[in-house]
């Protein structure tokens, strides 16, 4: 099985489409685990190509192609992360990448594994103002407001979240998720937030015990 993922990471790195959906097939024809696929295969992937752009081993044709890859893969596992999906811990999240950012890989996949998990997920898209996402979170009656930053300039917007809930009075009502390339933890204490996840993973399980601290009137 290792092998498959190995020719995944492969697939994403050199941007083959045909090749992503055809692993993504016989990865799934071979019973592995979807989440894994994804965490292991196709998020390591991308997450070369993005070292190799900073380090300017790459460029932004290669980086398209990549996430075109990812995407054609993640589109063909979508349907088994959804028979898997369970519904223990629903709730309503709102989800953006945050105001002058257009990165939104990681973001996308967060919210496949969140659906998966069985929240109800409003994805606002990438470059949303913070003042979007509350009013979103208002209308649907949203559990959770999630942002998602990949530059250090955008990711000074995300304390205004917190900022401004607490200058309408609704401070209360929501928890905030923050995560992102550059958001370390303690990063995001400071901003405000109540979770914070370094992947996918991280952001479920993270989900999961925000609503039950919710739940639990904590």
């Amino acid at each position: 099985m290792g092998s498959i993922l190995e020719e995944i990471i492969s697939a994403t790195v050199d941007g083959e489409v045909d090749k992503s959906v055809e692993l993504a097939q016989r990865a799934m024809a071979d019973g592995m685990d979807p989440f894994d696929v994804i965490q292991n295969g196709y998020t390591r992937g991308m997450e070369i190509v993005g070292e190799k752009f900073a380090t300017l081993e790459c460029f932004l044709p290669q980086v398209l192609l990549a996430a075109d890859a990812l995407t054609a893969g993640v589109n063909v596992i979508k349907p088994y992360l959804k028979q898997q999906g369970k519904k223990a811990f629903p709730g309503t999240i709102v989800i953006a990448t945050i105001q002058g950012d257009l990165h939104d890989l990681g973001k996308n996949i967060v919210k496949i594994m969140l659906e998966t998990a069985g929240f109800v997920v409003h994805d606002l898209g990438a470059d949303v103002p913070v003042r979007d996402l509350i009013d979103k979170a208002e209308e649907i009656q949203a559990d959770i407001i999630a942002a998602s930053a990949i530059l250090t300039t955008t990711m000074a917007h995300m304390p205004d979240i917190n900022g401004i809930l607490e200058e309408l009075g609704i401070r209360k009502k929501y928890r905030i998720m923050l995560g992102g390339a550059p958001v370390i933890p303690e990063w995001a204490t400071e901003a405000g937030a109540d979770g914070y996840g370094e992947d996918a993973a991280e952001a479920v399980a993270t989900a999961k015990r925000l609503m039950m601290e919710k739940r639990g009137g904590n």
